[in-house]
């Protein structure tokens, strides 16, 4: 049941997240700051850090996934 209520906020956030980020004609980022462009790195601390973030997110949302698919092989 744990795994299940995780999912379900993993997959809400992931979807926060992704939508956050910068497309083609800019993103929400822009809103916090993802605007302003370094001249170092071409990308914003901002745009970096909510991209480890989503990759963060992103595999805590694939292991629970595996994690249910286990517990649910087992159950069965």
């Amino acid at each position: 049941m744990g795994f299940s209520i995780a999912l379900i906020v993993f997959s809400l956030l992931l979807m926060l997240l992704v939508l956050m980020h910068k497309g083609k004609g800019g993103g929400l980022s822009d809103m916090f700051g993802g605007g302003m462009q370094s001249s170092v790195g071409g990308s914003s601390v901002a745009e970096r850090n909510l991209d480890r973030i989503t990759i963060v997110l992103g595999l805590l949302w694939f292991a629970c996934i595996v994690v249910l698919g286990i517990l649910t092989k087992i159950n069965n």
